[in-house]
């Protein structure tokens, strides 16, 4: 199934790109989807944090994604 990924902030500095389609297999969870992006781009492991939206509602680890479905990598903010 093809997910298309928005990245903000730091994290989108850290991948060099603001979007990305990736690909995976049926039944795939939110984590699946970080465990991916984290082998595909290796500088994501340097966050300690960052939230996942999924259609625009924050979404769990365990939280099942479904083709075409759009993920949000929202890094911490901060501010006073």
């Amino acid at each position: 199934m093809k997910l298309k990924i928005l990245f903000f902030g730091i994290v989108a500095e850290l991948v060099k790109a603001s979007e990305i389609e990736i690909s995976l297999s049926e039944n795939a969870t939110v984590k699946d989807c970080k465990i991916a992006l984290q082998k595909a781009y290796p500088n994501l492991q340097n966050l300690n944090s960052y939230a996942i939206a999924v259609n625009e509602s924050y979404a769990t680890d365990d939280f099942m994604v479904k083709s075409g479905d759009v993920l949000a990598l929202i890094p911490p903010v901060s501010g006073g």
